[in-house]
């Protein structure tokens, strides 16, 4: 069984992420989503705990995707979940150039034990981003768009709560 995971903070997890994981889904056997927090960023938009509830939630009735959290580092979790492959999407020119980076630290981390695929997200898909889909949520426009209508319909809940 081939079982990938595709690591990520997905705050909040757009369609583009959902495409990388559609097509890794029907490539691979197993998708594990790693729910992460973004050393770098401050507290986001949701908190790993919601985001975690609200992926499970939209992937409850595909079987070769699974979702989980962790912390540390993406190759310990991708070993403790029998993972040999992390796969990360593509937009534009300046995720590959950060990719083959991180490519290369996660190999050196794991002994040679993880690669790395990229995946190109689909046009309709290469500029969305979280950070861009935040903006255009705090504008007050619409983002059906852009998210699941569980994202969508949690992020509405949340400005409510503001």
């Amino acid at each position: 069984m081939t079982r990938v995971i595709y690591p990520g903070s997905f705050d909040p997890i757009t369609k583009g992420h959902m495409n990388i994981i559609e097509q890794a889904s029907n490539i691979f056997d197993e998708v594990v989503v790693a729910v992460l927090q973004n050393s770098l960023k401050k507290e986001g938009l949701f908190t790993l705990k919601e985001r975690l509830e609200i992926i499970k939630e939209i992937y409850k009735d595909i079987n070769n995707v699974k979702v989980i959290t962790g912390s540390g580092a993406v190759v310990d979790i991708a070993l403790l979940h029998n993972c040999k492959v992390i796969v990360r999407g593509l937009r534009n020119s300046s995720d590959y150039n950060s990719e083959v980076t991180l490519r290369q630290f996660n190999k050196d981390m794991s002994n040679n034990k993880i690669n790395t695929i990229c995946l190109f997200a689909d046009t309709e898909y290469q500029f969305i981003s979280s950070s861009a889909i935040k903006e255009v949520w705090k504008l007050d426009k619409d983002i059906s768009k852009y998210v699941h209508p569980i994202v969508e319909e949690k992020m509405l809940i949340k400005k409510r709560g503001l």
